[in-house]
């Protein structure tokens, strides 16, 4: 997994709420399990429709409640490997929103007016160590809104590790503790 710092430039806009796993990842594309080639079937029953059009940009502005429905790990695998590193909406289901901070996808929650802000500004910048979103308002000025974000994601995320990465960055305790409850000698019995 990359760390994040930055994300910036053009935004590609999903003005629709409610947009479930199943939407984002149809079921019939879930027969594979590693994580690359799922972009090309993102949003495929929409993208059949006639002038369906969703630019493959670093950062994706939807509405609220995305991400609900079934929890499946090829939503957020699929939104990523089409390109979008930053997803910004009013809320997100909790079990997508995780798993989006598992693989280095940015999950940011901002309210639903500087949503459409965001959008309508057509680029912007998503600041994960000064947990900022800076566009440009209609008058040109620069807008800068705050977003919370866990600790502990913010700091895997910014160095880059999914939870095999923390499990190694955690290596020497690991040793340690080993190494402090091995057995002294080997196990014997007598028959």
């Amino acid at each position: 997994m990359q760390p994040i710092e930055t994300i910036s430039g053009a935004v590609s806009h999903l003005d629709r709420g409610n947009v479930d796993t199943d939407q984002i990842m149809p079921k019939q594309f879930l027969k594979r399990i590693e994580r690359s080639g799922f972009g090309e079937f993102l949003f495929y029953d929409w993208a059949q429709e006639p002038g369906w059009s969703l630019p493959a940009n670093p950062i994706l502005v939807t509405g609220e409640n995305f991400g609900c429905g079934s929890s499946r790990e090829h939503a957020p695998w699929g939104l990523q490997d089409y390109g979008f590193q930053a997803i910004v909406a009013p809320s997100f289901a909790d079990i997508f929103y995780s798993n989006c901070t598992k693989i280095g996808l940015l999950p940011v929650v901002i309210d639903e007016q500087r949503c459409q802000e965001l959008a309508r500004a057509g680029a912007g910048q998503v600041d994960l160590r000064a947990q900022q979103v800076r566009y440009r308002g209609s008058g040109g000025e620069l807008v800068t809104v705050s977003f919370e974000i866990d600790p502990e994601i913010r700091r895997r995320l910014l160095q880059g590790l999914d939870d095999i990465g923390v499990m190694f960055a955690q290596q020497e305790r690991i040793d340690a503790y080993e190494r402090e409850h091995e057995p002294v000698g080997a196990l014997t019995t007598t028959l």
